[in-house]
């Protein structure tokens, strides 16, 4: 009997978790985007792996292993503009001679995701999502989520934090971890900001590139891009 009532409790638990975000997600669907003003650059969203098919993609955004814990893209894709695309490329060469490759675990990103991470994220973490209020540079296709690969064996190189884990060791400048968990995220970070971009200060793996501020705030889907 305990046992039953022990499973009805995380059903009942689940359900309502999923309930919730499902409704959040639709409403975030339904929110339109913050109205800008003044001139913009049109947008010339690319997609990564056409310009180089040795970046390899991680998009978690698509699979169950999120802050989500479900699916809020319908397509494991990742989009740039194309002068960060082309950035980003040049990256992944510099790297090469290291041992090493681009791992993308997100690029641009719609408004309305943006929306729905901010309402589900707690007051104390809102510093690891962005306000939808004045949108994110995911949305205008400037920024972008990524780590390491070994060339090698092809497997995530361990940094001193885990992708969107909402704590300290996010920093870029955290001081635990290894040794070598530290330096393989600075020489990420090096050469990222080599190549025009500049990592948040709160996550080692966000990089936003330059003049992101000349593009617009986008809602489109990845289907919708051409």
């Amino acid at each position: 009997m305990k046992k039953q009532l022990l499973y009805l409790k995380k059903y009942h638990y689940f359900f309502i978790t999923f309930t919730l975000i499902g409704f959040l997600l639709v409403s975030s669907c339904a929110t339109k985007p913050p109205i800008e003003k003044g001139n913009f650059k049109n947008s010339d969203l690319v997609e990564l792996v056409t310009l180089d098919p040795t970046i390899h993609l991680d998009i978690r955004y698509a699979t169950n292993n999120n802050i989500v814990g479900q699916p809020v893209y319908k397509e494991a894709r990742a989009f740039l503009q194309r002068p960060a695309a082309k950035a980003l490329v040049n990256v992944n060469n510099e790297l090469k001679p290291l041992g090493y490759g681009l791992l993308v675990f997100d690029g641009y990103r719609p408004w309305s995701v943006t929306k729905l991470f901010w309402d589900i994220t707690s007051k104390e973490n809102k510093k690891f999502v962005a306000n939808p209020k004045n949108g994110s540079r995911h949305n205008r296709g400037c920024a972008i989520d990524v780590s390491l690969y070994d060339l090698k064996t092809g497997k995530e190189i361990q940094m001193t934090g885990t992708y969107d884990e909402m704590s300290e060791r996010s920093y870029p400048n955290y001081k635990g971890g290894t040794k070598e968990q530290r330096e393989l995220r600075d020489v990420l970070i090096s050469k990222m900001e080599a190549n025009g971009f500049t990592v948040y200060k709160y996550e080692w793996w966000h990089f936003d590139y330059q003049g992101w501020e000349s593009y617009r705030i986008q809602n489109i889907q990845f289907s919708e891009i051409k």
